[in-house]
């Protein structure tokens, strides 16, 4: 089933709105697909214009930053320590934006989105 994200056919106070257009295919979402631990996947979504957009479904490695010696490095990531968005992610070692994560290097906070961008970029915590 697909996910529709056009507009109501209520009002906001309740009465029927009569839709002058019916349903376009770029009004459809799609399912939310989190980025887990394990080996490297992505995958390819048609975006708006033809455009292609990468989605990570599983994930290796971060390209961590050291704020000290403003260096980036690909390393390892072990597991997942902390996650803002829901306590159960960690349990199930899922992936996403302000996630700490357990490095070869230390601890780091994931500042990108693996589910949109296609990568995991992170930053070391001091």
């Amino acid at each position: 089933m697909a996910l529709w994200q056009g507009t109501s056919n209520r009002k906001s106070t309740g009465g029927r709105l009569v839709p002058s257009k019916g349903k376009r295919k770029f009004e459809i979402g799609r399912e939310k697909q989190y980025t887990r631990l394990g080996t490297e996947s992505l995958r390819q979504y048609r975006g708006c214009g033809g455009n292609v957009k990468v989605g990570m479904l599983a994930a290796e490695y971060a390209n961590v930053v050291d704020k000290k010696t403003n260096k980036v490095s690909r390393v390892k990531i072990i597991n997942v320590k902390t996650n803002p968005a829901d306590p159960n992610f960690v349990q199930r070692n899922i992936l996403n934006k302000g996630a700490t994560i357990t490095t070869e290097l230390g601890d780091a906070v994931v500042t990108s989105r693996p589910g949109q961008d296609g990568a995991v970029n992170a930053v070391l915590i001091a």
